[in-house]
């Protein structure tokens, strides 16, 4: 009885758990407070304090941009951007891809083939190439954005429920509950989809960081969202002709993306190592 405080606290000694906690939460925490820390969200132009470096001026403590803006509002208004990209993608990604996984692995037949061979030509697809064509004919934007993500991402779910589902499929506690009656939505719901969502979690944390990137990306090449809106990716673009005299404008938004999906990483390699179906867990 008395190890059960030090048990409760135990997995707090994780360093990817603490450290990726830590850098989420921040950037989190920074990112819903900046209607109140940045009403302008960074968008005040004053040409009189252009190019001010970081430090020099307490009222911009990471100085300001080629227009006079407040590059640490900037980067605060731009992690809204960001991390809407990254979690609604995923979202509406692991949505689908999940309720295709779970019909193609436990109806099989028509249903399976349907799926699989469609989600074999949207991974013969590069997504450079997708993309491209994607803004072409819609247009960029935020919400065509996410769209994009979803589309091209929710294959990786969907393979990834399949191969779970069959492998759950023919376990004794499926054949056990079909023995009796269970309909199929209660097989499905109750039983196939809590012992599925481990391997699925871990690939959502890990992908909100590979759409953070992605959505920089595109900004950064011009197929991303509106210029006039703040982002990280719409940062670094508008910093790269003045690294030499202004690093600060690319730096410090490279920087939190940085960070950002860094703390990430780390909450999915954590989230990896206690879902292991395996039992095994990182010393």
């Amino acid at each position: 009885m008395a190890d059960r405080p030090h048990s409760r606290w135990a997995v707090f000694r994780s360093f990817e758990l603490v450290a990726g906690l830590v850098l989420v939460g921040g950037i989190g925490l920074a990112v819903i407070l900046s209607p109140w820390l940045f009403p302008d969200n960074g968008m005040g132009v004053n040409l009189l304090a252009r190019l001010r470096a970081p430090f020099s001026d307490w009222s911009h403590i990471l100085g300001t941009d080629p227009l006079g803006r407040d590059v640490l509002g900037r980067v605060v208004a731009g992690g809204r951007i960001s991390l809407l990209v990254g979690v609604a993608s995923v979202a509406g990604g692991a949505a689908i891809g999940v309720f295709m996984g779970l019909v193609s692995g436990f109806y099989r037949g028509v249903w399976d083939m349907i799926v699989m061979r469609f989600a074999d030509v949207q991974l013969a697809l590069p997504f450079i190439l997708l993309a491209i064509t994607f803004i072409a004919i819609l247009g960029g934007g935020l919400f065509n954005i996410i769209m994009l993500m979803i589309v091209s991402q929710w294959v990786q779910y969907a393979r990834l429920v399949r191969g779970q589902v069959l492998a759950l499929r023919e376990r004794e506690f499926v054949l056990s509950a079909r023995s009796f009656g269970v309909s199929n939505f209660n097989l499905i719901w109750h039983h196939l989809l809590p012992n599925l969502l481990g391997p699925v979690i871990v690939l959502i944390t890990l992908n909100v960081a590979t759409n953070i990137l992605l959505e920089s990306s595109l900004t950064f090449l011009g197929l991303g969202v509106d210029p006039s809106t703040p982002s990280w990716g719409g940062m670094l673009a508008d910093g790269r002709t003045y690294l030499q005299t202004a690093w600060w404008v690319s730096v410090f938004p490279g920087l939190a993306i940085l960070l950002t999906v860094l703390g990430l990483n780390l909450l999915g390699d954590w989230l990896r190592d206690r879902l292991d179906p395996t039992g095994r867990t990182r010393q």
